[in-house]
């Protein structure tokens, strides 16, 4: 596979970053645990890098038992300051409690839904937006359907879910798929929708 058939974002240099754009950013994620998972590195991610939160996943989950929603959910003042304390993740006060926030709203989409990413699946249909991009230049920030469901997720009590954060979570969950056209993995994903 020559490099111009990756997407323009993609820093070759990057093992870890290729991987990732190869393996999973874009792939329709239906499973509960997985999309909380993104939910919180996305929130995590606000502000910095995502390449900073990828290299921070693994951190991430152990300190985070797993991304277990209900573990996460119980997490007390102590364990807030435990993580506050663990190099390995991103340790801002306000990310950290948003995590804890997010997984008891999480539970109760779950409760009233019976899925979180079936919840989430609604906001484009049940499937897929496949955009039309060429360059870098191309991406959006937001769509209409990141505005909604981030206000849907606000309205719910969840934290760090603007637009911009939202949009980033469709797009790594495969809920919208922004390969470019020229991209290989473009039309590997189309071909198992």
């Amino acid at each position: 596979m020559t490099d111009s058939h990756r997407c323009p974002w993609v820093d070759l240099s990057k093992p870890d970053y290729v991987a990732y754009h190869d393996v999973e950013w874009g792939v329709p994620v239906h499973d509960d645990r997985l999309q909380f998972e993104f939910l919180i590195l996305e929130g995590a991610q606000a502000g910095l890098s995502w390449y900073t939160v990828l290299r921070k996943r693994e951190s991430y989950r152990t300190a985070f038992d797993g991304f277990d929603p209900e573990k996460i959910a119980r997490y007390d003042e102590v364990k807030i300051a435990q993580l506050l304390a663990d190099p390995g993740i991103v340790r801002n006060r306000a990310k950290v409690a948003a995590a804890v926030n997010n997984a008891r709203c999480f539970l109760q989409v779950l409760d009233e839904r019976g899925s979180f990413a079936a919840y989430l699946w609604d906001f484009v249909g049940g499937r897929p937006i496949v955009n039309e991009l060429h360059t870098l230049e191309d991406y959006p920030a937001v769509s209409p359907e990141s505005e909604a469901l981030s206000a849907d997720l606000k309205r719910r009590g969840f934290k760090f879910v603007g637009p911009t954060i939202v949009y980033a979570h469709m797009q790594a969950t495969g809920m919208v798929n922004d390969h470019t056209t020229d991209c290989f993995r473009r039309r590997e994903i189309i071909a198992g929708y």
